[in-house]
Order: structure tokens, then sequence, then C-alpha cells
């Protein structure tokens, strides 16, 4: 049976991760962008 108390906590931890990841691929999107625009003759 799953913990509904430790789930709830550990909600916030994982809500951190998710925004974490979304923010990394906005950055490398940004970057990919932006060398586009320096190397495009």
């Amino acid at each position: 049976m799953i913990n509904i108390q430790a789930f709830l906590n550990s909600l916030p931890i994982m809500a951190y991760g998710m925004v974490g990841i979304f923010v990394v691929i906005v950055v490398i999107y940004l970057l990919i962008l932006g060398l586009n625009k320096v190397f495009n003759n």
C-alpha cells in the first residue's frame, strides 16, 4: 500500500525537479537559437 503522507510530502520535491528539467530544456533551446544566428551566413 502506498504511503499517502509520504507521497504528499514528496510532491514539492518532484515539482522542483520538473521545473528544473524545463528550465534546462529552455536554456539549451535558447543556446541553439543563438548559435544558429551567429553561424548562419
